[in-house]
C-alpha cells in the first residue's frame, strides 16, 4: 500500500512538471535562434559580407526543404525523438563554435557553406520539439500553446541579452549560441521519452521519401491547408526580411525595440489560444491568422506617412495573431489528423512547407520586390513602400479567401 501511494505521487509529481520540463525545451530551442539569426546581416556587414546576405538567409528554408526526407524517417523508425534532438544540437554547436573564423576571414564561401550545415541540423528540431511535446502532453490543444509561448520569451531573452552585452554586431554571437546549443543537447537528454511510433518495421523506400506523411495529402481539407500554409509563408519571409529596413526607412528610431513589441504579442496571443480554440475550432482560428497578414500589411502599407505612423505599431502587434492562430495551430491541427505512426514526418512535412518552401520564396520574391521598388538606383523613397507591402496584403487576402470556401474540415475527424 505504502508502495502504490509513493508510486502514486511520484507519478503525480512526474506530470506537474511536466509542462515546466517542455517549457524550458522549447526556451532554449528558440534562445539558440534569437541569439544569431536577429543580427546575423549586421554581423555580415561589419565583416564586408553584407552583398551575400540574401544566400545566408536561404539556408535555413533550403535546410528546411531536405531534412524531413531523412529526419522524419529516422524519428519515425528507428530512434526515440528526444535522442534525435540531442546528436542535432550537440552537431549544431560544433558547427557554431567555427563560424566565427569564417566571418573574420571574410570567407563568404565557406560561411555560407557552415551555415547551411548548421540550420540542417536545427531545422529539423523544430518539428522534433514539437513531437516531443505532443506526445507528452494529454491534453494539447490546453497545453501546447503554454509550453510554446516560452520560446517565444527565450527568443525575446536572446535580443535582451546580445544587446545588453553589446555583442549583437560582433562574432561572439555564434559562440554564445554554440554553448547553449551543446546545453539543449545535453538537456535532451532528460526529456520525456518519445519512442519511434514504427520501431521494428521493415524498412522500405516509401520511408525516405516520407511518403506515409505524403500521403496526407490525399485529405482534401489537408491539401487545402498545405497549400494556404506554404503561400502564407511568403508574406511571413517578406516580414523577416525587410521590416527593419522599413521601419528604419520611415523614420522609426530604435528598430529593435519597436519590432520587440511583435515577439511581446506572441506571449499574449499565445496564452488566449486554449480559450479561443474551444469556441472557435481549427478553421477560423486559422482564418483570423491569415486575415492577420492582411490587415498587418495594409497598416504598413498606410503607415508611411509621419501622420499614420501610429498604424505601424498596431501592425507590429498583429504580429501574434498573424503567427500563433496560423502556424501554431497549424502544428496542433497536423498533430490531430496525423496517425499515430508518422506524426514525426507529418510534422516535418509542415516545416518543410512554411519554413522551407514559402520561407524561400519570400526570400526571392520580396528580394526582388525590393530592388525593383525601394533599392533602385540607390535611392530609398519611403512612399514607395505603400506599393512593397500593398502587394503581400492583397496576396494574404486572396489566400485567406480561397482557404474560408475551399477547407472543409470536421472539428470531429
Amino acid at each position: 500500500m505504502v508502495s502504490s501511494l509513493t508510486a502514486g505521487n511520484g507519478s503525480r509529481q512526474q506530470h506537474v512538471m511536466l509542462v515546466p520540463r517542455l517549457s524550458l525545451m522549447m526556451f532554449l530551442q528558440f534562445f539558440i535562434w534569437g541569439t544569431w539569426s536577429v543580427t546575423l546581416g549586421l554581423v555580415m556587414t561589419q565583416h564586408n559580407l553584407g552583398s551575400i546576405i540574401g544566400d545566408a538567409f536561404s539556408a535555413g528554408p533550403i535546410a528546411s526543404i531536405l531534412s524531413p526526407f531523412v529526419l522524419g524517417m529516422v524519428v519515425d523508425r528507428f530512434f526515440p525523438s528526444q535522442k534525435v534532438v540531442a546528436l542535432l544540437h550537440l552537431a549544431g554547436a560544433v558547427i557554431l563554435w567555427f563560424v566565427p573564423q569564417a566571418l573574420l576571414a571574410e570567407n563568404g564561401s565557406l560561411l555560407i557553406a557552415l551555415l547551411f550545415a548548421y540550420t540542417l541540423c536545427y531545422m529539423p528540431t523544430l518539428a522534433l520539439t514539437n513531437n516531443i511535446a505532443f506526445h507528452s502532453l494529454s491534453n494539447s490543444e490546453k497545453s501546447f500553446p503554454v509550453v510554446r509561448v516560452f520560446g517565444t520569451i527565450g527568443w525575446i531573452v536572446a535580443g535582451i541579452c546580445i544587446g545588453v552585452s553589446g555583442i549583437a554586431a560582433s562574432t561572439d554571437i555564434f559562440r554564445l549560441a554554440a554553448v547553449f546549443s551543446a546545453v539543449l543537447a545535453a538537456y535532451s537528454l532528460t526529456l520525456p521519452h518519445t519512442p519511434a511510433p514504427a520501431k521494428g518495421q521493415p524498412f522500405a523506400l516509401r520511408d525516405l521519401l516520407c511518403a506515409d506523411a505524403f500521403a496526407l495529402l490525399k485529405k482534401s481539407h489537408f491539401l487545402i491547408f498545405a497549400i494556404c500554409a506554404t503561400l502564407i509563408s511568403i508574406p511571413l519571409g517578406t516580414y523577416y526580411a525587410f521590416t527593419a529596413s522599413f521601419l528604419s526607412d520611415v523614420g522609426i528610431a530604435d528598430v529593435s525595440t519597436a519590432m520587440s513589441f511583435g515577439q511581446m504579442s506572441e506571449i499574449f496571443f499565445m496564452l488566449i489560444i486554449p480559450l479561443l480554440f474551444r469556441r472557435l475550432g481549427v478553421k477560423y482560428m486559422l482564418l483570423i491568422g491569415m486575415a492577420g497578414w492582411f490587415v498587418r500589411y495594409a497598416l504598413f502599407a498606410f503607415g508611411v506617412n509621419e501622420e499614420t505612423r501610429w498604424l505601424l505599431y498596431i501592425g507590429i502587434l498583429l504580429h501574434g495573431v498573424c503567427y500563433d492562430f496560423f502556424f501554431v495551430i497549424g502544428f496542433i491541427y497536423t498533430d490531430r489528423i496525423a496517425g499515430s505512426q508518422v506524426k514525426g514526418q507529418a510534422q516535418s512535412l509542415i516545416v518543410m512547407f512554411t519554413y522551407g518552401i514559402g520561407m524561400l520564396l519570400g526570400s526571392q520574391i520580396s528580394g526582388a520586390l525590393y530592388n525593383q521598388l525601394i533599392n533602385h538606383g540607390g535611392v530609398h523613397q519611403p512612399e514607395n513602400w505603400t506599393t512593397f507591402w500593398l502587394i503581400p496584403a492583397v496576396a494574404a487576402a486572396v489566400i485567406a479567401v480561397i482557404f474560408l470556401f475551399t477547407f472543409k474540415y470536421k472539428e470531429q475527424e
